[in-house]
């Protein structure tokens, strides 16, 4: 194998290894895992710090506080999802 092919085949390997990690860190599972927690933390706290008159237009149920737990839940399953099964780096032809 000459130099320039050993060259290339580094160059290669490393643009491998770039998008691999590229992949999972764009992986929609830590996208909507993320921006669910983060929303539903400020939902949770908009409902722990609403008033009786909130509560009273919402006919008695603590709307805020329920829908913020709810996307707490929901986002905190994908990112364990992700975390549990992350995403398989891609098979090349050598492998």
């Amino acid at each position: 194998m000459s130099e320039s092919e050993k060259g290339v085949h580094e160059e290669v390997s490393e643009l491998e290894t770039k998008s691999t990690t590229a992949a999972r860190l764009f992986d929609i599972r830590r996208i909507i895992g993320g921006l669910f927690t983060l929303y539903g933390v400020i939902v949770t706290i908009a409902g722990l710090t609403a008033s009786d008159a909130d509560i009273d237009k919402a006919q008695g149920v603590n709307i805020n506080l329920w829908t913020g737990l709810g996307m707490l839940v929901l986002g905190l399953f994908f990112l364990a999802w992700l975390k549990l099964r992350p995403t398989a780096p891609p098979v090349t032809d050598e492998e």
